[in-house]
């Protein structure tokens, strides 16, 4: 059993409540490592036994030994500092936050293996299903920052910042290649928050173009991963932000589409569709044969449960774009993203919506 699949899920889930404190009692020095890494170990155990009752395809760890999404590559890489992005978080009434974004404070380098130590757990422990790495995209490094992403004094440059950053993603690929991982899922916010009219207009306030960035950041991430085996099959994952219900932005992905689908050497895109935040099917005329689409229409936001009808019709309707034979679904963003406690769905809610998403992949595609 080999990706693309027909379920998908995006790779975070809720931490339990006992691993929550002993992030805790960790960073406050009252937990050892060893015994850290015993809880991390066992809640991982857990998790994967989860997915595999339900079925799932593929199987992550969880993000369980991570602050949050991004923060697994930001805290393996000597280098890097956070600054305030000019994006915030957002509900429908208000504004939540804003996001801190890593930038590059000095000369980046890996402290140590960012993901491989983490898929070589996994691997040990997965019974069924595939092993599945998720890991920061590298526009993420750059987008929410633009020239504040590097101090003038490490990087003279936006294309010797880039350089370090392919370094890498290359090495950390080999590594994973190394241990045989077969399925890599590159998690990017930067690229769709580059659909969102506010946030095209602020980067042309900081001096840049919006569709440049867009082309030069298709060819980051390739490449970043350019020296992936061809055993290794690449999906990207496109979000507006997720943080306990709140995003960062909307628009449809009609200004990147032409890019992202022709340019970009991924095989899978995890798209949000969840919500009219994310636009309708059109930009997917765009994705040429060869290349899978998984349908996010199952949102992470809210503990409501989408009706199969409602799923079913939108497939159908994406379907004028993409064959359906080239179609998957799963929920729009990971279930717990942000990593810490406070989010919107439970462990119960979490298995309900996989559920749904199983059961209709079943109704559609047998």
């Amino acid at each position: 059993m080999q990706p693309p699949f027909r379920v998908e899920h995006i790779g975070s889930f809720l931490r339990p409540q006992r691993l929550l404190e002993a992030a805790r009692a960790h960073k406050a020095k009252r937990l050892d490592e060893k015994e850290f890494r015993k809880i991390q170990d066992e809640s991982i155990r857990e998790i994967v036994a989860f997915q595999e009752s339900l079925g799932l395809p593929s199987v992550t760890d969880g993000e369980f030994r991570r602050r949050s999404w991004s923060a697994g590559f930001i805290d393996a890489v000597d280098g890097f500092g956070l600054r305030d992005g000019t994006l915030t978080f957002r509900t429908g009434s208000s504004i939540v936050g804003v996001a801190a974004s890593p930038y590059a404070r000095a000369p980046l380098r890996r402290k140590h293996r960012i993901v491989a130590d983490d898929y070589r757990f996994l691997r040990s422990t997965v019974k069924s299903g595939v092993p599945k790495v998720t890991v920061a995209s590298p526009p993420v490094m750059h987008y929410f920052l633009g020239p504040q992403a590097f101090e003038r004094a490490v990087y003279a440059d936006r294309e010797a910042f880039f350089s370090d950053l392919v370094k890498l993603y290359r090495d950390e690929i080999a590594d994973l290649a190394a241990e045989g991982c077969t399925y890599l899922q590159l998690d990017d916010t930067a690229l769709p928050c580059n659909c969102d009219a506010h946030a095209r207009e602020d980067v042309a306030a900081r001096g840049e173009n919006a569709d440049e960035l867009t082309e030069r950041y298709v060819k980051l991430v390739n490449d970043s991963i350019a020296g992936r085996p061809a055993g290794m099959t690449v999906a990207t994952h496109l979000c507006r932000g997720n943080l306990k219900g709140a995003w960062m932005a909307e628009g449809g992905y009609e200004p990147i589409a032409d890019a992202l689908f022709n340019r970009l050497n991924a095989e899978i895109y995890c798209l949000e569709y969840d919500s009219a935040r994310a636009g309708d099917f059109s930009p997917l005329r765009f994705v040429p044969k060869g290349k899978r689409v998984i349908l996010g229409l199952v949102s992470t936001k809210t503990p409501a449960l989408e009706s199969r009808d409602f799923l079913k019709k939108q497939i159908a309707a994406a379907s004028r774009y993409v064959p359906l034979d080239r179609l998957g679904i799963s929920p729009q963003c990971g279930f717990s993203s942000a990593g810490g406690g406070g989010q919107v769905l439970t462990q119960d809610d979490t298995r309900r919506k996989l559920e749904l998403i199983m059961n209709v992949a079943r109704e559609v595609w047998g």
